[in-house]
């Protein structure tokens, strides 16, 4: 299975109290990764964001199997999980990368649905063809 991949390593501004990672920085991942995975593989799609298309994020999880810390090193793997209609789901997996080793950290998803801006609000849009063509690539 093919994965588009985010590397980011842990700040301090991204931890507690008590050293960890705060539960909220998993869900900025899942967004700076698919915001990266339209910029290298969609940018057409960023351009419309400006002007009359929406991609609303209408679900995200995420499950918590082990705790990261200052200075870990983390992969977030993106996936396709579904596409139907307007709506897109995907799939992530957290890594800690250490010693050359990688440890699964958590899991989540999110769904987002494709929007057009019209003169009373906000519409169901299709997928655009480019940012169908760009996920086929990591489905299932």
């Amino acid at each position: 299975m093919r994965y588009y991949e985010y590397r980011h390593v842990v700040t301090f501004v991204e931890t507690n109290l008590v050293g960890n990672v705060y539960y909220t920085h998993h869900l900025d991942w899942q967004g700076r990764c698919r915001e990266l995975f339209l910029r290298h593989h969609a940018p057409d799609v960023v351009e419309d964001l400006s002007s009359h298309f929406s991609l609303a994020t209408v679900r995200c999880e995420c499950e918590y199997l082990a705790e990261l810390m200052v200075f870990d090193e983390v992969i977030v793997r993106m996936r396709l999980a579904e596409l139907v209609q307007n709506r897109i789901t995907l799939a992530f997996e957290y890594w800690r990368r250490k010693d050359g080793a990688e440890e699964l950290v958590a899991r989540g998803e999110q769904q987002v649905a494709c929007m057009k801006h019209d003169g009373a609000g906000l519409a169901p849009a299709p997928v655009p063809p480019s940012l169908r063509q760009a996920l086929a690539a990591y489905a299932d």
